[in-house]
């Protein structure tokens, strides 16, 4: 390994940047060229026929036969100008990577290309070969995955990808699509029936996402030269650089040229396929990035970043780089996360959390965002298991990211209007305009333009016209969040609908101040979830304590609200995911959880017993044998003696540490219980040993050569030119 190490830095030495040349002109000359959009459905479909397409997009309804033949053929046709041979039904599984089977056009059969409706709609994957919580047994393995026409087609290097959902033979969605789907189904209606009790002209709502992914950049010389980064994502073990972020210089910083060249051309990639990429940046850690684009429709969203991280990883290669999508690769570095910024927005062009002018819009403002805050502090456990991940437990409560504790931030002068909301009993028998003026809600507008601050340990925050969900993990796939979210906000939302309506027709209050009475009440019942502070101090956790909250810091446990009869509850009513599927998901994610943990545990022992302790023992002797040339010479040697003693004393550390630790590893496999097993690994594997070693690797470090040592430095690592 060492041999590997010194050969990668002497390859790193000699590399220059890879330049990539934009075509001339600009990005709107290729921007969505590999995608197809709706401007090239319009070029290539009977009017007829989109109206349908279009129909089916917009409110979910379905294509007849003869549709889908009459898409076929146009894609096709548009597939095979850009030099296609192949299609694949693009699909999401819950491995949390995209999955893809390709066919040929050609059909040597017929002698020709061709492309039928029914490969279009439908395609036949095996179930029982990709995770599936006990739904599908090895001999019923049949699958299907189903065209999302939501989403649009597109094309990747000489395959045509067609996006869809994942479900099992019987039914059960066995993917993340499906369920975000469904999810935004939900909250459209919710959310377009309490939009008409202000403006009868709403038909839809669209949930709409805006992620932020921030990313590591390292030299693929230098990835491979670590075992650890891999096959687990991250270094297990590694002693941190004298210079890492403390100087805060990397931040906004000037971008190195090899990198600069990756981000233009994977920008150029994906706009190229319709992702609408618009921002790119250097992070708070040294080799780590963000991108961002505009904000779109949740689905299409959560499908761009997917094939985004695609785009990277294949882009990357161009470069002799490696991207790193872990939550924490780096100890003692920022670890990487993913910004999910959610809002809802009408048919008619509203952002339903953009305060407005109108002081009448605004009551309907608060309406939204009382209720989001109601349903996080109802279902807070919830969206806590929707972000756990073995990375994401290494991220979570460092001083880098939001704590496992959820609470919502919304600043100083929301807060003080929801204050006036609660405590103000005059409004109740005013009917006039004036209500408005009384509640302060005629100021928000002034408000929200001087609300710019954020807070950023905060894991749910509103910030002017959006709620930033800033807990997700960097590598997860944000349909899982969202879906959660969107449906919370589905129930509340409904639940809003019947109370206040019940007031108008039944006890013939007028419809205002029915609002205004529904969110006072909310208002109160959830103030608990509310956090203005710093959401890292020890005060915030006896505080959240004393209101109730959880702060469950491993996914182990975490996971358990998954299946909770709240969780089930809210799932089952909004037609989201039955008790079979969230059995299913929870089972799946603690195995996923499992099989982590259990590669970085093997990894760990490997390169402990394998590679670090061979070089460590090697060197003491060297050490041994100058001890005894000293003694010889009559010169003392009490500083090499010493040095050979805490050599041997870590050495025997790292070794009965691994060792115990693979045997912890042995008796956690032999539980049956998933749930059981997953808390063994947590408590017994990681909590107990992964530490311990480490530490005593790190102090090892300090005594044997560089020259000997097997791993790649987080110096040498981080160091992009």
């Amino acid at each position: 390994m060492a041999h590997l190490r010194f050969k990668a830095l002497d390859l790193v030495q000699s590399r220059d940047k890879v330049e990539f040349k934009l075509p001339e002109g600009k990005i709107s000359d290729f921007f969505g060229e590999l995608a197809f959009g709706t401007e090239q459905m319009k070029s290539s479909l009977s009017s007829e026929v989109f109206k349908k397409v279009d129909k089916a997009i917009k409110r979910g309804k379905k294509i007849d036969a003869e549709t889908a033949e009459a898409v076929a053929a146009a894609v096709k046709t548009w597939a095979m100008s850009k030099g296609v041979t192949h299609y694949t039904h693009w699909f999401q599984p819950l491995t949390g990577a995209t999955a893809e089977k390709h066919d040929s056009f050609f059909d040597p059969s017929k002698g020709m290309e061709q492309f039928k409706g029914s490969a279009l709609v439908q395609q036949e994957p095996d179930a029982s070969s990709f995770p599936n919580g006990g739904i599908r047994s090895t001999f019923e393995a049949r699958g299907y995955t189903a065209w999302d026409p939501s989403s649009p087609i597109f094309i990747i290097d000489t395959t045509l990808c067609i996006p869809t959902i994942f479900v099992a033979y019987t039914g059960e969605a066995l993917d993340y699509k499906a369920p975000l789907l469904k999810s935004m189904e939900a909250v459209d209606k919710a959310a377009t029936r309490v939009c008409k009790l202000f403006d009868r002209n709403v038909t839809q709502v669209t949930a709409s996402l805006g992620w932020e992914q921030e990313y590591f950049v390292v030299d693929k010389a230098l990835f491979d030269a670590r075992p650890d980064l891999v096959m687990a994502g991250r270094t297990v073990f590694g002693h941190n650089p004298a210079r890492g972020q403390q100087l805060d210089d990397h931040y906004f910083g000037t971008i190195t040229p090899r990198v600069f060249e990756f981000m233009k051309e994977f920008e150029y990639e994906c706009q190229r396929l319709g992702i609408p990429v618009m921002t790119r940046h250097n992070e708070v850690a040294p080799a780590q990035f963000e991108c961002a684009p505009m904000y779109e429709e949740v689905n299409k969203g959560t499908d761009h970043n997917q094939l985004l991280k695609d785009v990277m990883d294949k882009v990357a290669l161009k470069h002799d780089l490696k991207i790193l999508f872990h939550e924490k690769p780096f100890a003692g570095l920022n670890g990487s996360g993913k910004h999910n910024n959610w809002s809802l927005i009408t048919d008619t062009g509203v952002n339903l959390f953009q305060p407005s002018s109108s002081a009448r819009e605004n009551l309907q403002f608060l309406v939204y965002l009382v209720c989001t805050l109601k349903a996080v502090h109802e279902h807070a456990d919830l969206l806590r298991a929707s972000i756990a991940s073995a990375g994401n437990d290494h991220r979570l409560g460092a001083n880098e990211a939001p704590p496992a504790i959820v609470s919502a931030f919304i600043g100083e002068q929301l807060t003080s209007v929801l204050n006036e909301l609660e405590n103000n009993r005059d409004v109740q028998v005013d009917k006039g305009d004036n209500v408005y003026m009384k509640l302060g809600i005629d100021k928000i507008p002034e408000i929200i333009l001087d609300n710019t601050d954020r807070n950023r340990t905060s894991p749910f925050a509103f910030t002017g016209n959006k709620f930033e969900f800033r807990a997700v993990g960097s590598d997860a796939n944000v349909a899982n969040p969202m879906t959660v979210l969107n449906t919370i906000v589905a129930e509340r939302l409904n639940q809003f609908y019947g109370e206040v309506s019940a007031r108008i027709d039944k006890e013939g209050v007028d419809k205002k101040l029915a609002i205004i009475g529904k969110l006072r009440d909310y208002v109160q019942e959830s103030k608990a979830i509310r956090f203005e502070g710093d959401g890292y101090s020890d005060e915030w956790v006896v505080e959240a304590e004393k209101r109730g909250l959880s702060n469950v810091k491993d996914t182990a446990r975490a996971l358990d609200f998954y299946v909770s009869d709240a969780a089930r509850e809210v799932f089952k009513k909004n037609n989201i995911m039955t008790d079979i599927e969230l059995d299913a998901r929870h089972e799946i994610m603690l195995e996923n959880y499992i099989m982590k943990l259990q590669i970085e545990s093997r990894v760990m022992g490997d390169l402990a017993l394998n590679h670090i302790l061979p070089t460590a023992i090697a060197y003491q002797n060297k050490l041994i044998n100058n001890a005894q040339g000293l003694k010889e010479l009559g010169i003392d040697n009490s500083e090499v003696i010493a040095t050979i003693e805490k050599i041997s004393e870590y050495a025997s550390s790292v070794k009965s540490n691994t060792l115990a630790m693979i045997e912890a590893r042995k008796k956690a496999n032999n539980i049956e219980e998933s749930r059981e097993r997953a808390i063994a690994y947590c408590d017994d594997v990681k909590g107990a040993f992964f530490d311990k070693i480490r530490y005593a690797v790190d102090k090892l470090e300090l005594f044997v050569d560089d020259e000997d040592w097997p791993l790649v430095k987080y110096r040498e690592l981080l160091f992009i030119r």
